[in-house]
Protein backbone atom coordinates (compact mmCIF):
# COMPACT_ATOMS: atom_id res chain seq x y z
CA UNK A 1 0.00 0.00 0.00
CA UNK A 2 1.35 3.67 -0.74
CA UNK A 3 1.29 6.37 1.58
CA UNK A 4 0.44 9.19 0.01
CA UNK A 5 3.64 11.93 0.82
CA UNK A 6 3.44 14.60 3.33
CA UNK A 7 2.29 17.98 2.41
CA UNK A 8 5.10 20.81 1.94
CA UNK A 9 4.57 23.42 3.70
CA UNK A 10 6.01 26.97 4.44
CA UNK A 11 5.62 30.13 5.94
CA UNK A 12 7.30 32.85 8.63
CA UNK A 13 7.61 32.69 12.38
CA UNK A 14 8.97 35.41 14.17
CA UNK A 15 10.95 34.55 17.75
CA UNK A 16 9.97 37.46 20.03
CA UNK A 17 11.03 38.03 23.97
CA UNK A 18 12.73 40.49 25.91
CA UNK A 19 16.43 41.63 25.08
CA UNK A 20 18.97 39.16 25.66
CA UNK A 21 16.34 36.08 25.92
CA UNK A 22 18.11 33.81 23.21
CA UNK A 23 16.30 34.89 20.10
CA UNK A 24 18.97 35.53 17.50
CA UNK A 25 21.07 32.75 18.93
CA UNK A 26 18.23 30.00 18.37
CA UNK A 27 18.26 31.90 14.70
CA UNK A 28 21.53 31.58 13.71
CA UNK A 29 21.58 27.90 15.27
CA UNK A 30 18.17 26.88 13.06
CA UNK A 31 19.22 28.52 10.07
CA UNK A 32 22.87 26.19 10.95
CA UNK A 33 24.99 29.30 10.09
CA UNK A 34 25.36 32.73 11.46
CA UNK A 35 22.85 35.76 10.29
CA UNK A 36 22.24 37.75 13.34
CA UNK A 37 24.86 39.06 15.46
CA UNK A 38 24.51 37.89 18.81
CA UNK A 39 26.30 39.91 22.20
CA UNK A 40 25.57 39.75 25.55
CA UNK A 41 24.92 43.18 25.70
CA UNK A 42 20.96 43.79 25.08
CA UNK A 43 18.90 45.20 22.74
CA UNK A 44 21.61 44.13 19.80
CA UNK A 45 18.82 43.34 17.51
CA UNK A 46 17.85 46.47 15.57
CA UNK A 47 15.65 45.06 12.65
CA UNK A 48 13.88 42.35 11.87
CA UNK A 49 16.24 39.44 10.40
CA UNK A 50 15.05 36.61 8.27
CA UNK A 51 16.46 33.38 8.27
CA UNK A 52 15.54 30.94 6.04
CA UNK A 53 15.31 26.82 7.34
CA UNK A 54 15.46 24.34 3.84
CA UNK A 55 14.34 21.46 4.85
CA UNK A 56 12.24 18.46 2.32
CA UNK A 57 9.02 18.72 3.85
CA UNK A 58 9.18 22.74 4.34
CA UNK A 59 10.55 25.61 4.22
CA UNK A 60 10.42 27.86 7.43
CA UNK A 61 11.33 31.40 7.30
CA UNK A 62 12.54 32.40 10.79
CA UNK A 63 11.95 36.64 11.60
CA UNK A 64 14.10 37.51 14.76
CA UNK A 65 13.01 40.48 15.78
CA UNK A 66 14.37 43.21 18.36
CA UNK A 67 13.58 42.96 21.99
CA UNK A 68 9.91 44.37 23.12
CA UNK A 69 11.05 46.50 26.35
CA UNK A 70 9.80 49.91 27.40
CA UNK A 71 11.14 52.98 24.99
CA UNK A 72 13.36 55.04 26.04
CA UNK A 73 14.10 56.97 22.61
CA UNK A 74 12.63 57.71 19.44
CA UNK A 75 14.71 54.58 18.23
CA UNK A 76 13.32 52.65 21.14
CA UNK A 77 9.74 53.74 19.90
CA UNK A 78 10.22 52.67 16.64
CA UNK A 79 11.91 49.18 17.65
CA UNK A 80 9.09 48.60 19.14
CA UNK A 81 6.81 49.04 16.46
CA UNK A 82 8.60 46.71 14.24
CA UNK A 83 8.15 43.93 16.41
CA UNK A 84 4.17 44.45 16.77
CA UNK A 85 4.28 44.74 13.03
CA UNK A 86 6.04 41.67 12.57
CA UNK A 87 3.79 39.42 14.66
CA UNK A 88 0.53 40.57 12.72
CA UNK A 89 2.31 38.95 9.46
CA UNK A 90 3.52 35.50 10.42
CA UNK A 91 2.36 32.00 10.85
CA UNK A 92 3.38 30.97 14.50
CA UNK A 93 4.48 33.37 17.39
CA UNK A 94 7.36 31.84 19.35
CA UNK A 95 7.68 33.16 22.71
CA UNK A 96 11.18 32.91 24.42
CA UNK A 97 11.68 32.45 28.09
CA UNK A 98 14.94 32.12 29.27
CA UNK A 99 15.09 29.40 31.50
CA UNK A 100 17.82 30.82 33.63
CA UNK A 101 16.01 33.80 34.79
CA UNK A 102 12.68 34.01 36.83
CA UNK A 103 9.42 35.42 35.29
CA UNK A 104 9.42 38.93 35.32
CA UNK A 105 6.88 41.86 34.66
CA UNK A 106 8.88 42.11 30.73
CA UNK A 107 7.76 38.81 29.86
CA UNK A 108 3.97 39.28 31.31
CA UNK A 109 3.87 42.50 29.16
CA UNK A 110 5.24 40.74 25.85
CA UNK A 111 2.68 37.80 26.59
CA UNK A 112 -0.70 39.72 27.31
CA UNK A 113 0.87 42.03 24.06
CA UNK A 114 1.08 38.85 22.47
CA UNK A 115 -2.00 37.52 23.13
CA UNK A 116 -3.58 40.27 21.27
CA UNK A 117 -2.67 38.83 17.92
CA UNK A 118 -5.68 36.41 18.72
CA UNK A 119 -5.84 34.08 15.51
CA UNK A 120 -1.90 33.35 15.43
CA UNK A 121 -0.48 29.86 16.90
CA UNK A 122 1.66 30.46 19.66
CA UNK A 123 4.87 28.42 21.24
CA UNK A 124 6.72 28.37 24.50
CA UNK A 125 10.24 28.21 24.09
CA UNK A 126 12.55 27.79 27.63
CA UNK A 127 15.88 28.54 25.98
CA UNK A 128 19.31 28.97 27.59
CA UNK A 129 18.21 25.19 29.05
CA UNK A 130 21.84 24.09 29.43
CA UNK A 131 22.34 27.15 32.13
CA UNK A 132 20.20 25.44 34.66
CA UNK A 133 19.89 21.86 36.25
CA UNK A 134 16.27 19.59 36.09
CA UNK A 135 14.90 21.16 39.30
CA UNK A 136 15.06 24.46 37.84
CA UNK A 137 13.36 23.50 34.66
CA UNK A 138 10.53 22.18 35.96
CA UNK A 139 9.71 24.76 37.69
CA UNK A 140 10.23 27.21 35.21
CA UNK A 141 7.97 25.13 32.62
CA UNK A 142 5.03 25.62 35.26
CA UNK A 143 5.73 29.01 35.63
CA UNK A 144 5.21 29.17 31.65
CA UNK A 145 2.03 27.11 31.52
CA UNK A 146 0.50 29.75 34.51
CA UNK A 147 1.76 32.69 32.32
CA UNK A 148 0.02 31.39 29.29
CA UNK A 149 -3.51 30.61 31.44
CA UNK A 150 -3.13 34.41 33.05
CA UNK A 151 -2.80 35.82 29.39
CA UNK A 152 -5.85 33.34 27.80
CA UNK A 153 -2.96 31.65 25.55
CA UNK A 154 -3.07 27.97 25.14
CA UNK A 155 0.29 27.17 23.67
CA UNK A 156 0.43 24.86 20.91
CA UNK A 157 3.76 23.70 22.41
CA UNK A 158 6.33 23.91 25.23
CA UNK A 159 9.86 23.07 24.33
CA UNK A 160 13.09 23.59 26.36
CA UNK A 161 15.93 24.38 24.13
CA UNK A 162 19.75 25.55 24.22
CA UNK A 163 20.90 26.70 21.38
CA UNK A 164 24.29 27.19 22.25
CA UNK A 165 24.14 23.04 22.97
CA UNK A 166 21.87 22.00 20.24
CA UNK A 167 19.68 20.69 22.78
CA UNK A 168 16.36 20.65 20.85
CA UNK A 169 17.05 22.84 17.85
CA UNK A 170 15.50 19.75 15.92
CA UNK A 171 12.36 19.69 17.99
CA UNK A 172 11.99 23.54 17.95
CA UNK A 173 11.78 23.15 13.86
CA UNK A 174 9.82 20.32 13.50
CA UNK A 175 7.15 21.80 16.15
CA UNK A 176 7.11 24.96 14.36
CA UNK A 177 6.95 23.71 10.90
CA UNK A 178 3.91 21.43 12.02
CA UNK A 179 1.80 24.62 12.64
CA UNK A 180 3.01 26.39 9.07
CA UNK A 181 0.26 26.45 6.03
CA UNK A 182 0.45 23.98 2.95
CA UNK A 183 2.24 25.74 0.21
CA UNK A 184 5.47 26.33 -1.65
CA UNK A 185 9.04 26.84 -1.49
CA UNK A 186 9.56 31.09 -1.13
CA UNK A 187 12.90 31.77 -1.35
CA UNK A 188 15.60 29.68 -3.75
CA UNK A 189 17.17 26.68 -2.18
CA UNK A 190 20.28 27.51 -0.80
CA UNK A 191 19.62 31.03 0.58
CA UNK A 192 20.06 31.38 3.83
CA UNK A 193 18.76 34.92 4.61
CA UNK A 194 16.96 37.79 2.24
CA UNK A 195 19.02 40.71 4.26
CA UNK A 196 21.13 42.37 1.65
CA UNK A 197 25.11 41.85 2.40
CA UNK A 198 25.82 45.40 2.89
CA UNK A 199 23.53 44.99 5.90
CA UNK A 200 24.86 42.07 7.09
CA UNK A 201 28.48 43.18 7.03
CA UNK A 202 27.36 46.60 9.05
CA UNK A 203 26.20 44.51 11.35
CA UNK A 204 28.90 42.13 11.59
CA UNK A 205 30.70 45.33 11.68
CA UNK A 206 28.38 46.66 15.07
CA UNK A 207 29.13 43.08 17.03
CA UNK A 208 32.81 43.89 16.78
CA UNK A 209 32.32 47.33 17.88
CA UNK A 210 30.09 45.96 20.79
CA UNK A 211 32.41 43.81 22.33
CA UNK A 212 34.07 44.91 25.45
CA UNK A 213 32.67 48.58 25.31
CA UNK A 214 31.11 50.09 28.60
CA UNK A 215 27.61 49.27 29.41
CA UNK A 216 26.13 52.95 28.02
CA UNK A 217 27.76 52.95 24.53
CA UNK A 218 26.20 50.08 22.67
CA UNK A 219 23.06 51.72 22.11
CA UNK A 220 25.02 54.78 20.63
CA UNK A 221 26.68 52.60 18.32
CA UNK A 222 25.38 53.04 14.44
CA UNK A 223 27.24 51.72 11.25
CA UNK A 224 26.93 52.27 7.61
CA UNK A 225 28.63 51.11 4.59
CA UNK A 226 29.95 53.93 1.92
CA UNK A 227 31.12 51.73 -0.20
CA UNK A 228 31.62 48.33 -0.81
CA UNK A 229 32.72 46.05 -3.88
CA UNK A 230 35.80 44.24 -5.19
CA UNK A 231 38.99 45.62 -6.19
CA UNK A 232 39.54 46.00 -9.72
CA UNK A 233 42.71 44.80 -11.23
CA UNK A 234 42.72 41.97 -9.53
CA UNK A 235 43.41 38.22 -10.90
CA UNK A 236 39.87 36.16 -11.12
CA UNK A 237 41.59 33.71 -8.25
CA UNK A 238 43.13 36.26 -6.05
CA UNK A 239 39.79 38.82 -5.00
CA UNK A 240 39.68 41.27 -2.69
CA UNK A 241 36.48 43.34 -1.76
CA UNK A 242 36.58 46.67 -0.85
CA UNK A 243 34.47 47.79 2.44
CA UNK A 244 34.62 51.30 3.49
CA UNK A 245 32.07 51.71 6.74
CA UNK A 246 31.29 54.28 9.33
CA UNK A 247 30.79 53.67 12.59
CA UNK A 248 28.75 56.58 14.13
CA UNK A 249 28.75 57.56 17.76
CA UNK A 250 26.51 59.88 19.23
CA UNK A 251 28.95 62.06 21.53
CA UNK A 252 32.58 63.13 20.82
CA UNK A 253 33.60 61.90 24.31
CA UNK A 254 32.57 58.27 23.16
CA UNK A 255 35.02 58.34 20.60
CA UNK A 256 38.12 57.86 22.86
CA UNK A 257 36.48 54.50 23.96
CA UNK A 258 36.04 53.00 20.44
CA UNK A 259 39.44 54.40 18.75
CA UNK A 260 41.49 53.23 21.75
CA UNK A 261 44.81 54.58 22.56
CA UNK A 262 46.87 55.33 19.22
CA UNK A 263 43.70 53.61 17.56
CA UNK A 264 44.56 50.25 19.13
CA UNK A 265 41.07 49.31 19.96
CA UNK A 266 40.06 50.58 16.39
CA UNK A 267 42.05 47.97 15.09
CA UNK A 268 40.54 45.05 17.14
CA UNK A 269 37.38 45.62 15.66
CA UNK A 270 38.63 45.96 12.10
CA UNK A 271 40.33 42.74 12.56
CA UNK A 272 37.45 40.73 14.47
CA UNK A 273 34.84 41.98 11.98
CA UNK A 274 37.08 41.56 8.85
CA UNK A 275 37.39 37.76 10.06
CA UNK A 276 33.62 37.22 10.28
CA UNK A 277 32.78 39.02 6.66
CA UNK A 278 35.51 36.82 5.23
CA UNK A 279 33.91 33.49 6.64
CA UNK A 280 30.38 35.00 5.96
CA UNK A 281 31.34 36.02 2.48
CA UNK A 282 33.92 34.09 1.24
CA UNK A 283 35.97 36.58 0.09
CA UNK A 284 39.58 38.50 1.38
CA UNK A 285 38.52 41.55 2.70
CA UNK A 286 40.31 44.92 3.17
CA UNK A 287 37.85 47.01 5.70
CA UNK A 288 38.89 50.81 6.00
CA UNK A 289 36.84 52.19 9.19
CA UNK A 290 35.90 55.66 10.27
CA UNK A 291 34.36 57.05 13.46
CA UNK A 292 32.05 59.88 13.31
CA UNK A 293 29.89 61.48 15.33
CA UNK A 294 25.85 62.17 14.80
CA UNK A 295 24.57 63.99 17.75
CA UNK A 296 21.85 62.35 19.73
CA UNK A 297 21.06 60.39 16.62
CA UNK A 298 18.38 58.22 18.60
CA UNK A 299 16.23 60.70 19.60
CA UNK A 300 16.43 62.58 16.09
CA UNK A 301 14.09 62.06 13.70
CA UNK A 302 16.64 63.09 10.68
CA UNK A 303 19.73 60.93 11.90
CA UNK A 304 17.49 57.77 12.26
CA UNK A 305 16.27 57.94 8.41
CA UNK A 306 19.68 58.72 7.66
CA UNK A 307 20.93 55.72 9.25
CA UNK A 308 18.13 53.49 7.73
CA UNK A 309 15.91 53.21 11.02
Amino acid sequence: MSSTPEPFKSGFACFVGRPNAGKSTLTNALVGQKIVITSSKPQTTRHAVRGIVHRPDAQLVLVDTPGLHKPRTLLGERLNDLVKATWAEVDVIAVCLPASEKIGPGDRFLVNEAAKVAKTPKVALATKADLVEPDRMVEHLAEIAALGESAGIEWASVVPVSATSGFQVDVVADELVKLLPEGFALYPDGDITDEPEEMLVAELIREAALEGVRDELPHSIAVTIDEMGLREDRPEDKPLLDIYANIFLERDSQKGIVIGHKGARLREVGAAARHQIEALLGTPVYLDLHVKIAKNWQTDAKHLRKLGF
